[in-house]
């Protein structure tokens, strides 16, 4: 059975040391719930998976991240991280993920892996939810299996593993990288329109030429 997290130790100080620091739109013709980009078609609009015009349902957003439903259910279901695009209320509505909600998700998941309590974790997300992109995507996260640290330069790293004790680091602008290819293959929604888009995956374009090319 995956753990959702709510078995990792709770005790402990929270320690998690973070500085302060021509035409309009009504006449463009509308596809309805269709990818924005058909097969044998051109490209009509293609949005990064970084824009706020995009939110992602909860099964890609495990898909993304590298957890289970049930981690995502616990975790919106007891505040560690809900969607910021639409919650599931009400109950007839399916919750939405920002990119920076799924970018959140994988990194609550590898401090997890870690053994960071739930308690440390909870204060790392409200630090990194307040955090503007820009800082976000330069963050280095550093972690000694009970403490989470913000370091902005080489030296605080350096330091860290001068106390000789087991650190690891979470590169988060190497995250960033790394989801916005994966939300680029995968299923979108905009949040404006409610179309549902199709990801673009190179591997699905390159077997569709050679199948033409047969």
């Amino acid at each position: 059975m995956s753990s959702t997290g709510d078995d990792a130790a709770v005790g402990g100080r929270c320690a998690v040391h973070m500085p302060r620091t021509g035409r309009t739109v009504t006449d463009l013709p509308r596809m309805g719930r269709f990818p924005a980009v058909q097969p044998g078609q051109p490209s009509i609009e293609r949005l990064a998976p970084t824009s706020e015009l995009l939110g992602f349902r909860g099964p890609t957003a495990c898909a993304a991240a590298g957890i289970t439903y049930r981690q995502l259910d616990y975790w919106a279901r007891t505040g560690l991280l809900e969607p910021s695009v639409r919650t599931a209320y009400p109950s007839t509505s399916q919750r939405l993920y920002s990119f920076r909600d799924i970018l959140l998700l994988k990194i609550v998941k590898r401090l997890l892996d870690a053994g960071v309590s739930l308690q440390n974790i909870r204060v790392a997300v409200a630090h990194l939810q307040a955090a503007d992109q820009a800082a976000l995507a330069g963050m280095t996260l550093m972690c000694d299996g009970a403490t989470v640290y913000e370091c902005t330069t080489p030296q605080q790293v350096v330091d860290l593993l001068k106390g000789g004790q087991g650190v690891f680091g979470i590169a988060v602008g190497a995250v960033w990288q790394e989801l916005e290819l994966t939300l680029g293959r995968l299923h979108a929604e905009r949040t404006d329109t409610g179309e549902t888009l199709v990801g673009h995956d190179p591997a699905d374009e390159l077997a569709q030429r050679r199948n033409r090319a047969v």
